[in-house]
């Protein structure tokens, strides 16, 4: 598929209507495809597209909309939901963007396959249902689905919300989630408000304050973030006091709830491993529940659950209820 991305592309920025392409070039490594853009078809030589292209490419497009002429971007079907809420947000300009939806069968995850044993790896290539993995000790085999994101063993769908072509999918192509996702969130309601304390106090202090998840998530897209500010000494982690740096994912989680489309990012890109999917999740849930099925990003029209108001919303003492139970 990635010659027909290209070839397609190319096409674009020759015939004029498009000046750039967003898509993904190979890093350093033969596994860590960065987002990149292609200002012309020989650029284009580095193009990759594979498994390991992870990155929703829906935040880059909001610095893209502020250029120049028109831009091509490859959204995967979970990065279309980020940008159709970034429609609805007036944060992307979708009269400047061409859209290509690519085929996805899933995002792989490196450190699967590391903790799996395998060490000194060169290059990564699939092979039908088996990752065919180039070592210094020679070839190894992994299983492709056992590789996959966490994210995309509870895939919400393989329908592109919003694309102006298709290459490598089809529309309506596997709708409908794979798993139950909430599973984790689950398990820790079911747990005492003691130990899930000591669940995220224990990931949290993992934190470096990278501010990786922050960068990469399409929903903080403020045009000045609070923890830039060095009025409270926020720009930084702290270094004695953990307050901040649990504090730090707690308003992140507030600030996008009801507007993340769990499309993981803010996990995938964590160095040091912290779920931090779950706290979001843990919103959608409470959403989902307290006013019915609600999806950010599946439409640019409607209003989410906590922007909009109804006779049937929920009182605030159903939280006091649910909370005496634990």
């Amino acid at each position: 598929m990635q010659e027909r991305l290209v070839e397609r592309a190319k096409e674009l920025l020759t015939d004029g209507t498009v000046v750039r392409v967003l898509g993904w070039r190979q890093g350093d490594l033969g596994y860590n495809p960065e987002p990149a853009y292609f200002n012309s078809p020989e650029e284009l030589a580095d193009f990759v597209y594979d498994g390991f292209c992870g990155a929703n490419l829906s935040k880059y497009m909001i610095q893209a909309g502020k250029m120049e002429g028109n831009t091509l971007v490859f959204l995967k079907p979970c990065d279309t939901y980020s940008f159709n809420q970034l429609i609805k947000e007036h944060r992307v300009n979708r009269e400047k963007t061409y859209i290509i939806g690519v085929g996805c069968k899933g995002t792989l995850d490196i450190d699967k396959i590391k903790n799996a044993g395998i060490k000194g790896i060169e290059s990564i290539s699939q092979d039908g249902d088996m990752l065919k993995i180039q070592t210094i000790y020679g070839e190894k085999e992994f299983p492709f689905d056992d590789a996959l994101l966490e994210r995309c063993t509870v895939c919400k769908g393989k329908t592109h919300q919003v694309y102006d072509e298709l290459i490598g999918a089809q529309e309506g192509e596997e709708a409908g989630p794979k798993g139950n996702r909430f599973e984790m969130v689950e398990k820790l309601e079911a747990m005492t408000p003691k130990e899930r304390f000591a669940f995220w106090q224990n990931e949290l202090s993992k934190c470096i304050r990278c501010n990786a998840c922050r960068n990469a998530c399409p929903a903080c897209s403020c045009l000045k973030c609070v923890f830039d500010s060095n009025k409270f000494d926020s720009a930084q982690k702290a270094n004695v006091d953990t307050f901040e740096e649990q504090m730090f994912h707690v308003i992140r989680a507030f600030h996008v709830a009801g507007r993340c489309t769990d499309c993981g990012e803010c996990s995938r890109v964590c160095p040091q491993g912290i779920p931090l999917h779950l706290l979001n999740r843990k919103f959608i849930k409470d959403i989902n529940e307290f006013y019915g099925p609600y999806q950010a990003g599946e439409d640019t029209d409607s209003r989410a659950p906590l922007t909009d108001y109804t006779f049937e919303d929920v009182e605030p003492s159903v939280v006091t209820e649910r909370g005496g139970k634990h």
